[in-house]
Order: structure tokens, then C-alpha cells, then sequence
């Protein structure tokens, strides 16, 4: 599972609606029928179009700066493991969507009325998409580039001498570009993959929008606060601030695992990703020290999201060979955890 939470962008290409974002999740209801559609849809699991999403965002927003964020974006990415444990179903993500959303609420370390923030104060709209298109992040992108950068030169030049602009042999150039196609190492039906193209199988992944705002339009819930959960005196009293990032991702991690009884390996987890990024020393440590099976099916599940990790066999004595294999396996699940490729 790989959760992110993302403001609003803010600048000269972004209005102050959240109507852009609306029609960029909409994207996956082109050329589909109305029957087809996937709705946006809230706490209480009642359907919504598009308009009606962006009108209600868009009006709670009261005493908000022109420079804060009006909503802030959740993206919630299961892994292929998890998609093919629930089957990819879709009613199973939108009771998931609306357990973490409850678990959200109470990340916030905030009272309303002289209670804990809950579900009931935050304003979201949900979306499930079964697409995801390549990005220029992902490694079948990185590798296909040096092809399709010659591809699109020679392509320039063939405009060019259908134009009159130079001369050439247009026939020629056009079976240079055919063969560094077929050369090209990452395809989908025999056709190279370039930025944009869809993704082959399960892509399942949830968007929400959340207001900045309470339901009321009355108190400012921000996740993006820099305080992870304390208390300050204000005014003679004590008032509580802050938004809890690792309890709320820890908390949907385990949420999926008890409704869904998913056995999370190792790699798989929130903290493993967070040991990496602190102590790589002692993620590598865990990762060897796994009993057999599990330590097998998480090298299987990083060889799978591209990362290339030998099985282990190294005294402690030798450092700098520790040091060196590990600098590889975090360059590797760093570039996979980018592209999206290992729920880590």
C-alpha cells in the first residue's frame, strides 16, 4: 500500500477551484458510456457528478488565504498483491476508501466543540480508477528514452523534407525509425511504450478530495501541518494542533490487513520503507534476518518491482561489501516506490 497526501497546487496555472483536479479524474470516463461511468462518491457511499463535487469543494472555503490550499488530494495505490487478494474489486476499495477516511479523522490531533475531530467533520469525495498510463518516472520510460529521443529527431526530419525544408530519403528514415522500435526494450504487443500509454493489468488505485475545511465551513483541518501532534498555549489555553502522517499510514496499513485478513510480508510494510530511509544497516539486517519462506517471498516481491537484490550470504566482517549492496537495493526501491511498481 502507498499512500500520499498532496495540497492543492497553487499558481498561475491553477484557479482557486478545485474544478481542474474534478476534470482530470474524469479523464478515465472519456469515450465511455453514462452506465460506464465511475462516480464520485462520499462517506455515506451516495453517488455525485462533477458538477456537483466542484460546487460543494469550491464553497467550502471560508476565511481561506488566497495562498492556502482550499483541498488537499489522497492517492491510495494497493499494490498488485493486494488487488489480486481482493480480487480487484471495486465495492471492497470503496469500503476500504471509507475506513481509512475514519482513521484520517483521527490522525487529526484537534477538538471541535470540545471533541475529538471525526468522520463526520471531514467534507472528501472519492473516485476509483482501473487505469494508469506510464509516467516519465517509470523504468520501462528511463530505458525506452534513448530510442524514442532518436525517434522523434528523425520524425522532425521527415517533416522537414516533406516541407521543402531539407532534403533526404524519406523511406529510409522511416525504416530507421520501425527498426529502433522493434530495438526498443520494453513493449506492450509488440508496440514500444512512450509516456502516456496505458498500463497492462490491474492499475485499481483511489483518489479523494478533501476539503481544507470542516463540514461546517467553520475550522481549518490541515494534513499538511508541520506539527505532528502537540499542544500550545494560546491566548491562556491549551489548544491542540496537529496531523499524525505516520499514524494515519500505519493505520490504513493495518486496516486492509484485518478487513481483508492480508498477510503483509515484511517489504511490504510502512516501517520497512521508513528503516530504509533511516537505517539501511538495520532494514538489511530484518530483510536476511526473515524466516525462510517470508525472507523468499520478499526477495520475490522486490525482484518483481525491478530491484535487483542478490540472496545474502555475507559475514558480518565485511562492511563495505554490506554497505555496497545495500547502497544498490535502496537506489532500487527508491526508483520502484517512484514509478509506483512496489507498495513499499
Amino acid at each position: 500500500m502507498y499512500i500520499t497526501i498532496t495540497p492543492q497546487k497553487l499558481g498561475e496555472n491553477y484557479n482557486q477551484s478545485v474544478s481542474d483536479f474534478v476534470a482530470y479524474l474524469e479523464k478515465e470516463n472519456q469515450d465511455k458510456t453514462i452506465e460506464d461511468h465511475n462516480h464520485f462518491f462520499n462517506h455515506q457511499g451516495k453517488q455525485f457528478n462533477p458538477k456537483d463535487v466542484i460546487k460543494d469543494i469550491d464553497s467550502n472555503t471560508a476565511k481561506l488565504k488566497k495562498k492556502e490550499p482550499k483541498f488537499y488530494s489522497i492517492t491510495v495505490n494497493p499494490s498488485k498483491q493486494e488487488l489480486k487478494h481482493i480480487q480487484n474489486d471495486t465495492e471492497k476499495l470503496k469500503a476500504y476508501t471509507k475506513t481509512i477516511m475514519e482513521d484520517y479523522a483521527k490522525a487529526f490531533n484537534r477538538d471541535i466543540d470540545g471533541r475529538q475531530v471525526n468522520i463526520q467533520d471531514i467534507k472528501y469525495y472519492a473516485k476509483i480508477e482501473h487505469e494508469r498510463s506510464y509516467k516519465g518516472t517509470d523504468k520501462a520510460i528511463r530505458e525506452n528514452a534513448p530510442y524514442h529521443k532518436k525517434i522523434v529527431r528523425l520524425k522532425n526530419e521527415i517533416q522537414k523534407i516533406e516541407s521543402g525544408k531539407m532534403t533526404g530519403d524519406i523511406q529510409k528514415k522511416q525504416q530507421q525509425i520501425k527498426r529502433l522500435e522493434q530495438e526498443a526494450p520494453h513493449k506492450i504487443n509488440g508496440k514500444m511504450i512512450t509516456q502516456g500509454m496505458a498500463k497492462e493489468g490491474v492499475q485499481s488505485h483511489i483518489h479523494i478530495i478533501v476539503s481544507r475545511k470542516d463540514q461546517s465551513n467553520t475550522y481549518s483541518l490541515s494534513p499538511g501541518s508541520k506539527y505532528k501532534a502537540s499542544e500550545v498555549e494560546m491566548n491562556g489555553k491549551t489548544v491542540k494542533r496537529g496531523f499524525d502522517r505516520d499514524q494515519f499510514y500505519t493505520n490504513a496499513e493495518k486496516q486492509f490487513d484485518k478487513q481483508f485478513k492480508y498477510n503483509r510480508n515484511f517489504v511490504e510494510t510502512y516501517n520497512s520503507r521508513k528503516l530504509m530511509n533511516k537505517s539501511p544497516h538495520l532494514y538489511y539486517a530484518n530483510l536476511i534476518g526473515l524466516p525462510s519462506s517470508e525472507k523468499a517471498m520478499a526477495f520475490k516481491l522486490l525482484s518483481n518491482a525491478g530491484v535487483k537484490v542478490p540472496i545474502p550470504n555475507i559475514p558480518t566482517s565485511q562492511t563495505q561489501l554490506v554497505l555496497k549492496t545495500m547502497k544498490k537495493i535502496k537506489q532500487g526501491v527508491s526508483k520502484a516506490i517512484e514509478s509506483g511498481s512496489i507498495s513499499i
